[in-house]
């Protein structure tokens, strides 16, 4: 049997000084080469929910594209892209948040979502948890439920939880 959290933690490399000086950055691209790695990330979070509970997986930009849509595939769910501003085509809503190194404003097509849709958040990384509250926010504006976040790796030590404290909050690794 595979140790999950093992692979993972293995498989995840640390960038130092990328995109900024004194960020370190946490490259899952070994993990997406190692298909055992890959395809055990996903059926976690699908078996984290239980199929059938979720409408919609709100993937954000852009590795939790790469996450979220394989994971909405096994829930039998739609994917909605949440994107940086200005990258989506169609009418959208916005929202602006603090980043661990700076501010950035992410977008969702107004269309998008239905009213009382389950949406699951999915990511790679919880830093500072701006991102996450940030689409969590988008999605409640839409008039839609989020039933959680699910994330590759936590940096525990950013405190991100503390903004989610009223979201279902699931993390495959912690450090």
């Amino acid at each position: 049997m595979v140790d999950l959290a093992k692979l993972i933690r293995e498989r995840i490399r640390d960038v130092d000084d990328y995109p900024k000086p004194g960020v370190v950055f946490k490259d899952i691209t070994p993990l997406l080469a190692d298909h055992v790695a890959f395809a055990g990330v996903v059926d976690a979070i699908v078996n984290h929910h239980g199929r059938g509970t979720i409408d919609k997986i709100v993937g954000i930009e852009a590795r939790g594209f790469i996450l979220a849509a394989p994971v909405a595939y096994h829930f039998g769910a739609g994917f909605v892209p949440v994107r940086k501003k200005g990258k989506l085509p169609s009418r959208t809503d916005a929202e602006t948040y603090d980043l661990e190194y700076g501010t950035e404003t992410i977008e969702i097509h107004l269309d998008a979502l239905d009213s009382g849709d389950r949406v699951l958040i999915v990511d790679d990384v919880l830093a500072t948890g701006g991102t996450a509250r940030a689409a969590a926010d988008l999605v409640r504006r839409s008039g839609a439920e989020v039933a959680g976040l699910s994330v590759l790796l936590e940096l525990s030590f950013l405190h991100g939880r503390d903004k989610l404290r009223n979201m279902d909050v699931h993390s495959l690794v912690t450090v």
